[in-house]
């Protein structure tokens, strides 16, 4: 996760006391006092660095009878990149795929970097990895199976160790997948470096046809003028075959 500030948000819609404590565990974080009825309490990460990565859940109890305690919430691993260096990212077969299709994005780590790590899967404009996977080796193989117009986007992916203290690396370049829609379901997207070919190959025969048009217009106009310039007085005669 790339910032320079978090928060951690422990939420529950349920409690029953409108006054309670929640916590952070995980760290040492200052507790919050909550009252009202948003039963809500942020806690504030400044100056990220690698040691606030970790594994962290949240709890609250009532400080009013009868006093309750909760269950601690699901685990939330945080990670904060820039322990190791970059891992690559690659699409088979191709970065430009037809909807109701399989990609496979391949991440692959440096072969000098330790074991005993996974892989996520980052798309731009999602808060949280979209795929863990534990790796083959020194890469890890992410499949996107029957995709979609909204599998389009940009792709990285990072690699970090799966126990303390879950050291993460630098997040891959960027990779775009293009999905280009085959149905009337779809809306569909083209990648732009087809666009521009597809408009010139477009234009060419546009250009061509009415080039063919005007060609057949101008000939039908030759014959017509030259058919009035050659026989005006046959064709009064003719209509009038009685009168000779």
């Amino acid at each position: 996760m790339i910032s320079q500030f978090l928060f951690l948000l422990c939420f529950e819609q349920n409690v029953a006391q409108p006054r309670a404590i929640f916590m952070i565990i995980g760290l040492c974080l200052s507790q919050r006092d909550m009252t009202g009825d948003e039963n809500l309490a942020e806690f504030l990460l400044t100056d990220l660095h690698q040691g606030n990565a970790g594994e962290y859940t949240c709890e609250y109890y009532t400080i009013l009878s009868p006093y309750t305690t909760s269950q601690p919430s699901d685990v939330l691993l945080l990670l904060v990149t820039g322990g190791f260096p970059k891992p690559s990212l690659q699409a088979y077969p191709s970065r430009n795929v037809t909807a109701g299709k399989k990609v496979t994005l391949q991440c692959q780590k440096p072969y000098n970097v330790v074991d005993y790590i996974r892989f996520s899967l980052l798309k731009e404009g999602m808060s949280e990895p979209i795929r863990h996977w534990r790796p083959l080796g020194n890469m890890a193989g992410f499949s996107l199976q029957n995709v979609t117009v909204k599998d389009t986007g940009n792709y990285s992916c990072v690699y970090y160790q799966k126990s303390s203290p879950f050291w993460a690396s630098h997040p891959s370049d960027s990779l775009e997948i293009w999905v280009t829609a085959t149905t009337l379901g779809d809306n569909p997207s083209v990648s732009p470096s087809t666009t521009s070919g597809d408009y010139t190959k477009g234009n060419v025969i546009r250009l061509g046809l009415a080039a063919v048009v005007l060609i057949i217009i101008g000939a039908f106009l030759i014959e017509a003028w030259y058919s009035q310039k050659e026989s005006p007085r046959g064709s009064r005669s003719h209509s009038f075959p009685g009168k000779q």
